[in-house]
C-alpha cells in the first residue's frame, strides 16, 4: 500500500463508532494525523479506533472530552496542538438523537439535545477557529447536521431544532472566518445504518418512532427517496473527504445532503 502525503492534523469528535470512526479512518488513509475525541465511557473503542488509524501509517492520539463543557474543549485542542503539532481540520461531529412531539418534549430533553447537538458544535468551531487563526495556514471547520436540520419531522422537535441552529452557525461562521482562509461547511446525513439507527428500528429494520402518524410519515418520505438503500458511514467519511481537502477551497457556509435524495436543495 502506497502511504498518501501528509496532509495536516484533523480532529474530530464522537469518533469511537459509527459515522465518527468512519471520518477518522477516511481521513487517515488521505493522509492526515487524527485526534481521536469521545466520553470517557467509550476509552477503549477510541483506542481501537487509534490502533486502526495507526495501522494505515498514520499518528492518532486520544483526547477524552465532553464537547458540552468549554474548558475541555479548550484542553481538547490544545492536548491536539501538543501531541500532533497544530490543527487544521476539524470535525464537529459528536450528537445526540431525539423524538418527542412537541407537546411531550420537556424542558429538559430540549436543553440536553442543543447542549449537545449546537452547543458542543458552537465550542468546537469557536475554539478550533482561535487555533487556525493563530497558527495562520487556514483551515477546515466541518459540522454535523441532518436532513432533520433541513426539513421538520414530527417526533423531533428538539432534535430538528438543534439541527438547523448547526446549519445557522455554520453560515455565519463560514462569514466571519474566510478572511483567514478557513472554510466552514456541514454535512447532513439522511438515514445512515448505525447503532443509533438500530436502536429504533425493528426486526425488519423498519425505523419506529413515538407515535404510528410519525413512524408513517417517516417510512413514506423514506420510501420515495430515489436511492432506496439506507447509507453506510463510509457516505458521511467520503463528504467529509472532500470538504477537507484542498480541492474544497472554494466551498464554504454549505450544509451537504447525504441522504439518497430525501431532502433535493
Amino acid at each position: 500500500m502506497t502511504m498518501s502525503p501528509h496532509k495536516g492534523i484533523a480532529l474530530i469528535t464522537g469518533s469511537a463508532q459509527g459515522i465518527g470512526r468512519s471520518i477518522a479512518l477516511r481521513l487517515a488513509r488521505d493522509g492526515f494525523d487524527i485526534a481521536l475525541n469521545d466520553l470517557p465511557m467509550k476509552s477503549e473503542q477510541l483506542a481501537a479506533v487509534a490502533s486502526e488509524v495507526e495501522a494505515l501509517g498514520r499518528k492518532a492520539c486520544i483526547v477524552i472530552a465532553d464537547v458540552t463543557i468549554e474548558e475541555e474543549v479548550k484542553n481538547m485542542i490544545t492536548d491536539t496542538v501538543k501531541e500532533l503539532s497544530g490543527l487544521d481540520v476539524m470535525v464537529a461531529n459528536a450528537g445526540i438523537p431525539g423524538a418527542n412531539t412537541v407537546l411531550e418534549t420537556t424542558v429538559e430533553d430540549w436543553e440536553r439535545t442543543f447542549t449537545v447537538n449546537a452547543r458542543g458544535v458552537f465550542l468546537c468551531y469557536k475554539h478550533a477557529a482561535v487555533q487556525m487563526i493563530s497558527q495562520g495556514r487556514g483551515g477546515r471547520i466541518i459540522g454535523a447536521s441532518s436532513i432533520a436540520g433541513k426539513i421538520g419531522f414530527p417526533s423531533a422537535a428538539a432534535y430538528c431544532a438543534s439541527k438547523f441552529a448547526v446549519r445557522g452557525l455554520t453560515q455565519t461562521a463560514a462569514l466571519e472566518l474566510g478572511k483567514h482562509n478557513i472554510t466552514v461547511n456541514a454535512y447532513a446525513p439522511g438515514v445512515i445504518q448505525t447503532q443509533i439507527l438500530d436502536s429504533i428500528s425493528d426486526q425488519s429494520g423498519n425505523v419506529s418512532l413515538a407515535d404510528e402518524d410519525s413512524t408513517n410519515y417517516l417510512t413514506q418520505l423514506i420510501g420515495n427517496r430515489p436511492i432506496k438503500h439506507n447509507g453506510q458511514p463510509e457516505d458521511i467519511a467520503s463528504i467529509v473527504s472532500y470538504l477537507a481537502s484542498k480541492e474544497a477551497h472554494f466551498i464554504t457556509g454549505q450544509c451537504i445532503s447525504v441522504d439518497g435524495g430525501v431532502v433535493l436543495s
